[in-house]
C-alpha cells in the first residue's frame, strides 16, 4: 500500500468512526443530559424544578441515557460539561460528576461555556443574540452573539439599566431567565425576548462539544474549576426572634 492509499484510508476511518459523547447541563434549574452522536443528540433527559434536583437526578439520567441509547459507558469518547456561569451549587454537581467519569474511563474533559449553550436554542436568522441568565437583583450573566452565534462580546456580570445594550440599532434577541426582571427596562423597539427560551439543555451542547473534541479543545480533568465569575456568596439564616 502507497502512502497516499494509506491516508485516504485512514481518514475514511477516521471520519466513519462513531464518537460517542456525554454532555452534562446543571448551571441553571434544569438538569440536563444527553448523549450524542458525532455532534447529534440522540437521547436527552432533562428536568426543571424550583428546588434544584440535581443532587437526585443527575445520576440517575446519567444511567439512563446510557442505557436507553444502546450503548456502554466504555463507548463514550468523552465528557463534557457546562462550565457556567451559573448556579454554584449547580455547576459544583455536574462538574463532580463529570471529573469521576473522566478519570475511571480515562476520556478527555470537555468544558461548554454556558450561555453558549443557552444562545444556541435561538433559531434567529438576524441581529444578535444575548444570552442572560440571573445573578440576584438587577444583575445579570451576559455574553452576545453573532446570528450565527460568533461570539461578539464576552461573558460579563453586570446591572440591568436603561441604557443596556442602547448602543445597538439592530434587532437584539435576549434568552435566558431574565426576561421578567428585564423586559420592563429593556424595552426598546429593537429588543425581542424569546420568553420561551429559559434555560440551557444539554440537547444544545451536542454540536458545541464534537467541534472541541475534533480539535482536541479539552481540559485538564485534575485542575478544572467550574467559571462562576463572581465569588460565591454564602448568606446566613436571619436569626428568629
Amino acid at each position: 500500500m502507497c502512502i497516499l492509499e494509506f491516508l485516504i484510508k485512514y481518514k475514511y476511518l477516521k471520519l466513519n468512526t462513531l464518537s460517542f459523547i456525554l454532555n452534562i447541563e446543571t448551571a441553571t434549574k434544569n438538569c440536563s443530559v444527553s448523549i450524542a452522536k458525532n455532534g447529534e443528540t440522540i437521547l436527552c433527559k432533562e428536568i426543571a424544578e424550583e428546588g434544584y434536583s440535581h443532587a437526585e437526578k443527575l445520576h440517575v439520567f446519567i444511567e439512563e441515557v446510557i442505557a436507553e441509547s444502546g450503548i456502554s459507558v466504555q463507548d463514550l469518547k468523552a465528557i463534557a460539561v457546562s462550565q457556567g456561569p451559573g448556579s454554584y451549587t449547580g455547576l459544583r454537581i455536574g462538574v463532580s460528576a463529570a471529573k469521576g467519569l473522566c478519570f475511571a474511563l480515562n476520556i478527555p474533559l470537555i468544558a461548554v461555556d454556558t450561555l453558549q449553550t443557552l444562545a444556541s436554542k435561538a433559531n434567529v436568522s438576524d441581529g444578535k443574540i444575548i444570552p442572560m441568565l440571573d445573578a440576584r437583583r438587577m444583575e445579570v450573566y451576559s455574553e452576545i452573539f453573532t446570528a450565527d452565534l460568533e461570539v461578539e462580546r464576552g461573558i460579563q456580570a453586570e446591572i440591568i439599566t436603561e441604557e443596556s445594550f442602547a448602543a445597538y440599532t439592530e434587532k437584539l434577541y435576549f434568552v435566558g431567565d431574565c426576561a421578567e426582571k428585564c423586559k420592563s427596562v429593556l424595552n426598546k423597539e429593537n429588543f425581542v425576548f424569546l420568553e420561551e427560551i429559559k434555560y440551557p439543555s444539554a440537547r444544545e451542547m451536542s454540536k458545541i462539544s464534537f467541534d472541541k473534541y475534533q480539535k482536541s479543545d479539552t481540559v485538564d480533568v485534575a485542575y478544572f474549576e467550574p467559571y462562576y465569575l463572581k465569588d460565591f456568596m454564602m448568606t446566613l439564616p436571619s436569626k428568629k426572634q
